[in-house]
């Protein structure tokens, strides 16, 4: 692993020890913090981003801002959810790529870069502050993300293993090697969407094919594989999002939403109900503001060209 940094954090030595705390108690709910408890009826559901913008990660924190990944160059874009208004804030560059997203407390944005890398980014200029070079750019896939104590968690589709890049800007990346019950099948997507355990010291992993969920130890990288109740799999699982013990799998393809209850030890995940809309069109990843989650549509079953439209949708929790 090798660390590129084009210039220091300019946050991380505002952070300090208090902050670094505080991120700690308040991370792994599939957003960085809380945010309002309700939204605005007349803010829309449903948002254009643009022409050929190849979506899959989206991310929200405490405003009303939701930022949007491209798989086409690695640009970022930003809509205010009360207009449905937004605007590159991130230029992209060929050969970068932005998948999964997370947004820290600090304005941080961490991305997931696909091909073996992950970055941070200002979410206030789109400067990009730090580039880390996670493994090898072929035969890796870097998909998704989960903030954690001091950790942004990033998964490897293609690799069995999980990257933790320090929070803030200091420290050095660790890699852990998944094992216990985890099944590592070659030629697809196996780790994609992750959070945190309600208790904060554990991971919850989905492999999307063929469709399991994984309690990972922190200690050891040990997989433990969480029995369903309700449902077989979650084949085609993509983002995860969990408020308490309520997790959220996005399961792409299918066009849903499957929402389980996962017992205290989560050892167990029951199927509680899922949700479906319309306007779903290949949903990937999801994040929250309010009383509403908000899905980015792939369209991964539609042509990708420069001309192929992409929308975001919200739906009600």
């Amino acid at each position: 692993m090798t660390r590129n940094h084009p210039r220091p954090s300019r946050r991380a030595a505002l952070l300090g020890g208090a902050a670094l705390t505080a991120l700690a108690v308040t991370a792994g709910t599939g957003t960085a913090h809380a945010n309002s408890s309700t939204t605005a009826a007349s803010w829309p559901t449903e948002f254009p981003l643009p022409n050929g913008w190849l979506p899959e990660g989206i991310a929200i924190g405490s405003r009303p801002y939701a930022y949007l990944g491209s798989r086409a160059d690695g640009a970022i874009y930003r809509t205010d959810l009360r207009t449905g208004e937004g605007k590159v804030l991130s230029e992209g560059a060929t050969g970068l790529v932005s998948v999964g997203l997370k947004l820290d407390h600090d304005g941080l944005l961490y991305v997931a870069g696909g091909t073996g890398a992950a970055r941070v980014v200002d979410s206030r200029t789109g400067e990009i502050l730090t580039t880390y070079q996670l493994t090898a750019a072929t035969g890796h896939f870097i998909n998704d993300i989960t903030l954690l104590g001091d950790r942004a968690w990033f998964t490897d589709s293609l690799d069995a293993v999980l990257y933790g890049v320090p929070r803030g800007g200091t420290g050095e990346v660790t890699a852990l090697p998944l094992t216990g019950d985890w099944v590592q099948t070659p030629g697809v997507n196996n780790a994609n969407g992750i959070v945190g355990t309600p208790d904060g010291h554990g991971l919850v992993v989905v492999s999307s094919s063929p469709g399991k969920l994984y309690r990972v130890s922190l200690k050891a990288g040990y997989a433990t594989e969480i029995a369903l109740s309700g449902a077989t799999d979650v084949t085609n699982g993509d983002g995860l999002f969990r408020i308490g013990r309520t997790l959220y799998v996005v399961q792409n393809r299918l066009n849903r939403i499957s929402v389980f209850d996962l017992d205290a030890e989560v050892t167990t995940a029951t199927l509680r109900t899922t949700i479906t809309d319309p306007r779903f069109d290949v949903p990937t990843t999801a994040a929250r503001f309010g009383n509403r989650l908000y899905l980015v549509n792939a369209r991964f079953t539609t042509p990708q060209t420069s001309d192929t439209t992409f929308t975001a949708v919200a739906v009600s929790l």
